[in-house]
């Protein structure tokens, strides 16, 4: 997966470098200005890490029944026969059985991961779209594309397929007549006791298509809305609310362009994955057994979890970078 980070950085250094200290600030970028790491590396640290870790565990905080009742939807295949008869179904039946509380199972492993997480896409991202500006510091859409890809390829690898692999055994194991998983740190050691660190990343190959593809279109989609908000003045500023707006469309189009692959992911990290031997064999027994339409199983909780998603995530980062440069200078 380095090489692909690599082999991005070749074809983006075609686009002279742009130092942000040579007196042009007209980057547009789907983020704030931030200072080349090598110049500020603590400053950077902290502009990476900690605005994404709480965007990324408030976002998750309010939007994580929607996930779960995603991945509920997702693991309810035809052939058990199915548990729940829709959305409202799988809602009402959780909280029967475990109150609203039932709606939070396995949000612990998203937490942990967020901050590792949103370090990795923004870090990656930053770093890839400071070799695609042009010399006037304008990022086109189609490098957008290249660099989103790039940070979504390595934060599947470093962070994601590990965590959504535990997230959606506890979630699979919760449902069980007799849950084995005590607790998320107990789930870990148990999966790797009896899968070792292999049964972390069950379903890489589809979640590295499934995160690259994410982050090429909201990066593609969120670069394009911005670079035509703001026209011939780069410096424009731009409302929380017009780039929450922003983020929500651009939640929408990855939706609608890769849940197919969410599908197949979620399969691929339940408990009974061992029913695959592929990627492209769950794909083929999901359109056999189960028709066309399973591939968009979930698309709708899914829809309002990333579209919320996207749009918190973008205005507090960019709202906490704003705070932050206030009181801790970069430049």
């Amino acid at each position: 997966m380095f090489f692909v980070l690599i082999i991005l950085i070749k074809l983006l250094s075609a686009a002279p470098f742009r130092s942000h200290h040579s007196g042009s600030s007209a980057s547009i970028s789907p983020y704030p200005y931030h200072p080349p790491l090598s110049h500020q590396p603590s400053a950077c640290l902290i502009s990476f890490v900690f605005p994404g870790g709480i965007a990324g565990g408030i976002e998750i905080c309010i939007t994580f029944p929607t996930e779960y009742v995603k991945t509920q939807l997702q693991l309810d295949e035809k052939a058990n026969p199915p548990k729940y008869r829709g959305i409202g179904d799988c809602v009402k039946q959780t909280v029967q059985s475990h109150g609203i509380k039932g709606l939070y199972r396995g949000l612990s492993s998203l937490l942990y991961g967020s901050i590792p997480k949103s370090a990795v896409r923004f870090g990656v991202f930053e770093f890839l779209s400071n070799h695609a500006k042009d010399e006037s510091g304008r990022l086109d859409s189609t490098k957008g594309l290249l660099c989103g890809l790039g940070a979504g390829v390595m934060e599947a690898v470093l962070v994601v397929c590990p965590m959504e692999t535990v997230k959606v055994k506890f979630i699979h194991d919760q449902t069980s007549a007799n849950p084995k998983y005590k607790g998320f740190f107990h789930g870990v050691r148990e999966i790797i006791r009896a899968q070792g660190l292999k049964g972390t990343y069950q379903g890489l190959t589809a979640t590295v298509l499934k995160q690259g593809s994410n982050q090429a279109i909201r990066f593609f989609v969120m670069t394009s809305l911005k670079n035509w908000y703001k026209g011939d003045n780069p410096n424009r500023a731009i409302n929380p609310l017009v780039t929450g707006t922003f983020g929500a469309i651009a939640g929408a189009a990855s939706v609608f362009g890769n849940t197919p692959l969410d599908v197949i992911k979620t399969r691929m990290q339940g408990l009974e994955a061992h029913k695959y031997k592929s990627t492209f064999d769950c794909a083929v027994k999901i359109l056999r057994y189960e028709g066309l339409a399973a591939f968009y199983k979930g698309t709708v909780p899914r829809l309002g979890r990333v579209c919320l998603d996207v749009a918190i995530v973008f205005i507090i980062y960019e709202e906490v970078v704003k705070a932050l440069n206030m009181v801790w200078k970069t430049e």
